[in-house]
This record gives structure tokens, sequence and C-alpha cells, in this order.
């Protein structure tokens, strides 16, 4: 019998929830502006924090979250705050959580003036995905860098150059699969 080696990945996808993420979602284009919403919420999460965390929390996220609904929760008032801040399945800090709503605002603004979120992101690359062939590992670019200038100009919270670029890389915008990753060897 005929062993099936396992394909190399980015050097940071590691166990099973990382290695799932990493083969289905980092990287790859979204233009659906509801995931676009939900990833950009989770991104605010994980400031100071490892991805993975934030993961391992995603579906208490949801639930919590009314599905990651822009529009519900653009409405929370502190009653609802107040019960996302007892709820053990989240990361319960306060800031984070009255960040989600004025982000939650923001993006609607965005949508609302952009068409669609998707239209926006895409509009500070030319509407093409970035794909770094260097193999270099950067946190920041000159897209994540303007981005995160407007979504701060517009109001949103933890939206820092550094969270930013995450994001791309998390929606596709940005491709920074590593040179030996089989995501890279996909898209030559």
């Amino acid at each position: 019998m005929e062993a099936f080696s396992q394909p190399t990945r980015c050097r940071w996808a590691k166990g099973e929830l990382m290695t799932r993420y990493h083969d289905e979602e980092w990287g790859v284009p979204v233009y659906d502006d509801q995931k676009l919403y939900e990833m950009l919420l989770l991104e605010a999460f994980q400031a100071g924090l490892s991805w993975q965390v934030v993961l391992s929390k995603r579906e208490n996220f949801r639930r919590a979250f009314d599905g990651f609904d822009a529009e519900k929760i653009a409405v929370y008032d502190e009653a609802k705050i107040q019960s996302l801040l007892s709820d053990a399945g989240l990361i319960r800090c306060r800031r984070k959580i009255e960040g989600a709503v004025a982000n939650a605002r923001c993006y609607l603004q965005i949508r609302q003036e952009y068409g669609s979120f998707a239209s926006y992101l895409y509009s500070f690359t030319d509407g093409k995905t970035v794909i770094n062939k260097t193999g270099e590992v950067f946190t920041t670019s000159p897209v994540s860098d303007a981005l995160s200038r407007d979504l701060r100009k517009r109001g949103m919270k933890y939206m820092g150059s550094v969270t930013v670029y995450s994001y791309l890389q998390a929606v596709g915008v940005v491709d920074d699969h590593e040179p030996c990753c089989f995501k890279s060897a996909l898209r030559r």
C-alpha cells in the first residue's frame, strides 16, 4: 500500500483547527459582504490574542452576535452589551464589544456608500488580489496602512494596520501563502 504524504502548508497552519482554516478559508478571495463582515468582527476581537483563540470561539460569536448580522449588531444597547459581557463563550472585553457595535454602524455606512463592502475593500487594490511572491512575511503593507487610516477616520475601532493586514489575508484580498505551501503552487 502506498503512503500518502501530507501537503506542505504555511508554517503557522498547525493543529486541526488552524489546518482546516488554512486549507479552506485563508487567502481565498471573499466577495460576500456577510462573510466579509463576519471576518471583520472576528479580526477586531483577535487584537492582542492568537487567531486560534478566536477561531475556537467562532461559533459562540455567531450565536451571541446574531449570526454576524451587522444591522442587528449596530443597534445593540447596554442590556445586550451586558449580556455579551456575561457570556463565557466569548472574549469578554467591554471595549471590543462596544467597538463591534460602532464597527457595525461604520460597515453599514460603507456598504451603502460603495454598494458593497467588497467593492470598498477592492477599491484599495484596483480590484485585484495582491499576491506575495517573495516569500517574505509581512504584518503591514501600504494597502493595509491606507485602509486602516480610512476605517479609523470613519470611526472603526481596533483597525490598526496589523489587524487590517491580517483581515486582508483572511479574506483573500492579500494572498500571502508561503512559497513552499501547496496553496502557493495553486496560484502559479
